[in-house]
């Protein structure tokens, strides 16, 4: 299980977890610890591995909440109403919604990823947490700023107060995007104000196309909100596409595979 040192010193406060893709029963192309009920997965698989992965962590998959992650940037309010939703079938995940936020314990979160980025935010002075899927449109929408926003309105959260994690997503070594891509994410990151070279630090020019750093824009874009850089985990090491043994990988298993996945709990 994928590690964030910034998050063990909180171990009594909060439970997380980043899967991999081993000691699962998943077959084939979705070897073996696919936590995905979206992709042609066996359901009864899945749910297996769901229980196998809660397990490891001493939470109860019957009290998870998961959200239909459409590439948007929407943000639900988990509260116990919710409990369950998505952890055993997709016909009651939350629709439309790519973050989830709450202050209510014992109710993980739980989103799944195959290249996207994993972020995990944890308010300790308001007690409160999020989680939020972050693939290229969720970035470039800046969901890493709209889950911070609805964790101060909802909770008072102040991101100066917040610790959070950037899990494994594709690397910019692996990551070409086309032109109209790349367009969108110089329009954005020529504004922002407390990186210097915002542009530079996120796209490197290839050839004809850009190389995207997932990981990078989204900790400019949470710098940019209040968060203080020593407060954001470090550099992850890994880039799902090189590292496709260890987590699953859309681009590099050409579309056809698992899902890892990022969980987050108030204990």
């Amino acid at each position: 299980m994928y590690k964030i040192p910034l998050f063990d010193k909180y171990n009594d406060k909060i439970t997380y977890g980043i899967s991999g893709r081993t000691n699962g029963v998943s077959q084939g192309e979705y070897d073996s610890l696919n936590l995905g009920l979206h992709v042609g997965d066996n359901s009864n698989d899945v749910i297996k591995n769901r229980e196998i992965f809660c397990s490891s962590l001493g939470i109860s998959l019957a009290n998870t909440v998961c959200c239909e992650q459409v590439h948007k940037t929407n943000v639900h309010m988990v509260t116990s109403a919710d409990k369950g939703k998505g952890a055993y079938s997709l016909t009651d995940t939350i629709k439309d919604v790519d973050a989830l936020i709450t202050n209510e314990k014992n109710i993980p979160l739980m989103l799944f990823f195959a290249d996207c980025t994993p972020l995990l935010i944890y308010d300790p002075v308001h007690e409160a947490i999020g989680a939020a899927h972050a693939g290229w449109r969720g970035t470039v929408g800046d969901i890493a700023g709209k889950t911070l926003a609805a964790m101060h309105k909802s909770y008072s959260t102040n991101p100066a107060d917040c610790v959070a994690a950037i899990g494994p997503c594709i690397g910019q070594c692996c990551y070409e995007i086309g032109n109209e891509v790349s367009a969108e994410f110089i329009n954005v990151f020529t504004n922002i104000k407390k990186t210097i070279n915002p542009v530079d630090n996120i796209l490197i020019k290839k050839g004809s196309n850009y190389h995207l750093s997932l990981y990078n824009a989204n900790k400019i874009l949470l710098i940019e909100h209040g968060l203080l850089p020593e407060n954001i985990s470090p550099d992850t090491p890994y880039c799902t596409a090189c590292h496709n043994k260890e987590f699953y990988s859309y681009r590099a298993d050409k579309g056809k595979t698992g899902r890892h996945c990022a969980l987050l709990c108030l204990k």
